[in-house]
């Protein structure tokens, strides 16, 4: 079985990840890099305005979200806007589709099955919602999604809130849906499933059970690896490099 090289980035800013995911997106279609890759990462606040953003998704002004410490990105990928900060697992596959399935609707599928199959695995029933992209627990949505594809190599992925501060998402209309009611992993499990349990031994576990995930739906052997081991001949991967 191939590998997938997951790659746990920590806490970083949004400006540096997104350069990198460029920067590895091209060196996987120029065969610099001979293997797929996660990235998995915990942003600052963050708005990012996807293609398909429309004005009315976000009404407050730029000069109010940098009062709320929130930077503000306009972005590649498809999708409306959506919110990236602490306690949000964001992950960023950066695979070939040519080497699984040429076909940007069934990897949308199989990223919100990867989801949904990590939450079960928790005892979350995650679904999909008809119609919209990403990962609803009934009515509450716990993850979003939105991807770009460069001559079938993917970058951008998928967001999961695992104990984030969901009062940022007032500030917008999620993924431009009316009305929709945003949730986390440590909210669908306070029915007494997690008592004694730290936010990190929270997060720890939800990050395990993703990369799992999507390693299996994606039929890949996950290693764990640094970016170092992954991009060491890549020149733009050292500025976000561990320390």
């Amino acid at each position: 079985m191939l590998p997938l090289a997951v790659v746990d980035l920590g806490h970083r800013p949004y400006a540096p990840v997104l350069e990198l995911q460029r920067a590895l997106c091209r060196a996987r279609g120029e065969g610099l890099i001979d293997q797929d890759i996660l990235l998995l990462v915990e942003h600052d606040p963050v708005m990012t305005m996807g293609r398909s953003t429309k004005a009315s998704s976000l009404p407050v002004p730029a000069s109010e979200l940098t009062a709320h410490g929130v930077e503000v990105f306009e972005i590649e990928r498809g999708g409306d806007v959506t919110f990236h900060g602490p306690g949000q697992l964001v992950g960023y596959p950066i695979v070939d589709l040519q080497q699984l399935k040429p076909d940007l609707h069934w990897y949308l599928r199989e990223l919100e099955g990867g989801l949904i199959d990590a939450l079960a695995s928790m005892g979350i029933a995650g679904q999909r919602n008809p119609g919209q992209t990403g990962v609803w627990v009934e009515p509450r949505k716990i993850a979003s999604i939105g991807v770009h594809v460069k001559k079938w190599i993917t970058f951008h992925g998928f967001a999961l809130n695992v104990t984030t501060d969901l009062k940022y998402f007032d500030l917008i209309i999620p993924c431009g849906i009316d009305g929709v009611q945003m949730t986390t992993v440590k909210r669908e499990l306070a029915d007494g499933r997690i008592d004694g349990w730290a936010d990190h031994e929270l997060w720890d576990r939800t990050k395990v059970e993703v990369f799992r995930a999507m390693a299996a739906r994606f039929e890949r052997a996950p290693m764990v690896r640094t970016l170092g081991e992954v991009a060491g001949n890549i020149p733009e991967a050292h500025m976000v490099l561990p320390a």
